[in-house]
């Protein structure tokens, strides 16, 4: 109310800095004759305008330089503006601060934990670079559980710069002429916020660095810890703008991806695959199809897969493109030492400029009772399986679980899904987890959702799980146990305990925007940072770390998350990019769904593949897609024209519009465009044009 009765009295044009230099000859001889009074006055008047976050403080500013001078400027304002400011934060605490964190509270956690963790940095950080207006950081450091005497002194001190340098520019508002003095006040006001922005990056190292001595010269530009897909991205990146770099892996290269990760599974998914088309002959009109197979076979071949890609990832290949290879174990003895244990027993030291941290991750064993003594597989071990299961429990209804449950029930093992969860893939939405789960039990996968695994136990030398389900226990013998519950990041043995590099709740390193960690040149990408855990995404992340470990001190780049897809290769594929229904729902929000139904497709009916979905997202009256889920044959790839299109804001206007050859599965894509454009057909218009083509008739 007060803010509107100030605007409606015109109190706005009387801090318009026009209206303050007409005034400036006659307040000034008013200073000097009283100079109490106009220096009380002054500063009740700016800490009201910025208590009641009013604009025209910086007019305030400037202002009283040209009136007070300097010395006295500078003080009045500084103690101005910190209560003026305190006022407003604390008006925002006690009028909103409740409502919003009782709104959005889970929301704001991480907000509310750093503040608690490091308020007082963060603030003098927003104060000493004014890259946002100090009235918004006033109102909104107000709904935080920040103290308010922190919130005061914080404010004071990081203000403190800035107001020099606006109340010095003010001290020349009265030269009408060009002057030195003039030139100098206002390059400093668009040179401080980078100075000090650099200041402040420079006082932050200082503090972390402060225990670790810098060496004179460095050995390397980089060194890469993990040769996994955000490693080899990494280390290929600084060999390729002639940086020295050096890469540790204490494993195989080419990482969970190609040993134990995509190329393994996906070699037995076809296996699988082919032998489920053979049981199908008939739908493609075939009276007899029959295949033997020799499961030790199916996985020679898996492994004759990864040595055929095995030289992608060779050492000799990455040699060759300029980067040093060292198989041993790494570990970081300080921010820029890099200590390396080889097995042949030599060591290496090195020194360097930067490092990446791409240890990846592994998969996470729950400690249920039991599971020791019964033994498992995970999805790093069952590679070395040669013989087939008889029974098989898959622990876990993610992507892995699904995925490998569904093949190992095509060679025909009895298999027992079990996920405590209430439906399989979770992250997808429910009538697509439906989808799968359908086509797993008519392929006769055992799918128990909503069982909770309780402990495991030998039994007269048969093994059982006991699980819980709606308060009752059950038992489900097996032969075999896989667990495919999630990946946990590799955050141990390499040095981050010593170095006090943190890690967050779901256990990966802690990296900001840069994918910096608590040391400026220290780096995380991959698995082992998170929070998506593909291959894609790692390689993405990749450029980022190194681009910024390189050249960071000149530019560095934010991490783009904002279109990352992913596929589940089960049958059917389940692909998806940016927001599902489900998750809008979550979020608040609004948009629109369109969806086509595979079934209708000319291609998938010919192929005998006559099922799925397209499900688009759009905002509310606009072709702008938010995000797309697509279930079906090849839903991996159709899925790449849509991330494309999020990517480069293409909306589904322009997608109908692109020729799509017939007949292919891309024709859906189309389709589920079609599907919005006749939902959004101007109807006022048709009638129009209805009564037109009548009129034509006669």
């Amino acid at each position: 109310m007060l803010v509107a009765v100030f605007f409606a009295l015109g109190g706005h044009r009387h801090l318009a800095l026009e209206q303050l230099r007409a005034q400036q000859a006659g307040l000034q001889q008013y200073y000097a004759s009283h100079p109490w009074q106009a220096a009380l006055g002054y500063l009740v008047a700016y800490v009201a305008v910025t208590g009641l976050s009013l604009p025209g403080a910086a007019v305030l500013t400037l202002f009283g330089g040209a009136v007070f001078g300097l010395l006295w400027g500078t003080l009045i304002v500084s103690f101005a503006s910190s209560m003026g400011a305190t006022l407003a934060f604390l008006a925002s605490r006690f009028l909103l601060r409740d409502w919003v964190q009782a709104r959005f509270g889970d929301r704001l956690k991480p907000v509310n934990d750093g503040v608690a963790k490091e308020g007082a940095f963060y603030l003098f950080a927003l104060r000493l670079v004014p890259a946002f207006p100090y009235v918004v950081i006033n109102l909104v450091m107000g709904l935080t559980p920040m103290r308010t005497w922190t919130f005061y002194w914080v404010s004071q001190l990081g203000m403190l710069a800035g107001t020099v340098v606006y109340v010095y520019a003010g001290t020349r508002l009265g030269e009408f002429e060009l002057s030195a003095g003039l030139v100098i006040a206002f390059t400093l006001l668009g040179l401080f916020p980078l100075a000090s922005k650099q200041a402040l990056a420079v006082l932050k190292a200082r503090r972390v660095y402060a225990k670790w001595p810098k060496p004179d010269r460095f050995d390397r530009n980089m060194v890469v810890i993990g040769a996994g897909s955000a490693g080899l991205v990494s280390a290929y990146i600084a060999a390729a703008v002639k940086a020295k770099v050096t890469m540790v892996e204490k494993h195989r290269m080419g990482g969970d991806c190609l040993n134990t990760g995509c190329v393994p599974s996906k070699a037995l998914i076809k296996t699988a695959r082919v032998l489920s088309t053979i049981r199908r002959a008939k739908e493609y009109g075939l009276k007899t199809a029959s295949a033997e197979f020799d499961f030790a076979e199916v996985m020679e071949r898996v492994q004759r897969v990864i040595s055929t890609i095995e030289p992608h990832d060779s050492i000799e290949r990455y040699t060759a493109l300029g980067v040093e290879c060292v198989h041993g174990e790494a570990r970081i003895a300080s921010p820029w030492i890099v200590e390396i244990q080889m097995p042949n027993g030599k060591s290496m030291v090195l020194t360097t400029r930067s490092i990446i941290i791409a240890a990846g991750a592994r998969p996470f064993v729950p400690p249920i009772p039991g599971i020791e003594h019964t033994g498992y597989f995970t999805s790093d071990t069952l590679w070395g399986m040669r013989e087939l299961p008889r029974r098989l429990v898959v622990l876990g209804g993610g992507p892995i679980g699904c995925e490998l449950a569904q093949a190992f029930a095509r060679f025909g093992a009895q298999v027992t899904q079990v996920e405590m969860l209430p439906r399989l893939l979770m992250r997808e939405d429910p009538e697509i987890a439906a989808m799968v789960e359908k086509r797993f039990r008519e392929e006769g996968v055992d799918v128990r959702t909503g069982h909770r695994a309780k402990e495991f136990r030998v039994e007269d030398g048969h093994k059982v799980l006991i699980c819980e389900r709606e308060g009752r226990d059950l038992a489900i013998e097996f032969d075999a146990l896989l667990v495919a519950v999630g990946r946990i990041a590799n955050t141990a043995g390499y040095g981050l305990e010593e170095l006090g590099i943190p890690v967050t709740r779901a256990r990966t390193v802690e990296t900001n925007e840069f994918l910096q960690t608590l040391y400026p040149n220290i780096y995380a990408c991959g698995d082992v940072a998170g929070p998506f855990q593909f291959t894609h995404t790692a390689a993405h992340q990749a450029w980022y770390a190194a681009v910024n470990g390189l050249f960071g001190s000149l530019k560095k780049f934010r991490a783009d998350y904002s279109v990352i897809p992913w596929a589940t290769f089960t049958d059917p594929e389940v692909a998806r990019v940016g927001l599902n229904e489900t998750e809008a729902k979550e979020k608040g929000i609004a948009c629109e769904v369109s969806t086509y139904g595979i079934e209708e497709l000319d291609r998938a009916i010919a192929d005998e593949e006559a099922h799925g979905v397209v499900k688009v997202l759009t905002a509310p009256g606009k072709d702008r897609i938010l995000g797309v889920t697509i279930a079906g044959e090849h839903a991996g790839d159709l899925i790449a024209e849509f991330v494309a299109a999020m990517r480069h804001r293409i909306g589904l206007n322009r997608i109908l519009g692109t020729i799509h050859i017939y007949p292919t599965m891309a024709e859906a894509n189309k389709y589920a465009a079609g599907v919005w454009k006749k939902a959004h057909a101007p109807q006022r218009v048709l009638r129009y044009v209805e009564r037109f083509h009548a009129w034509m008739r006669g």
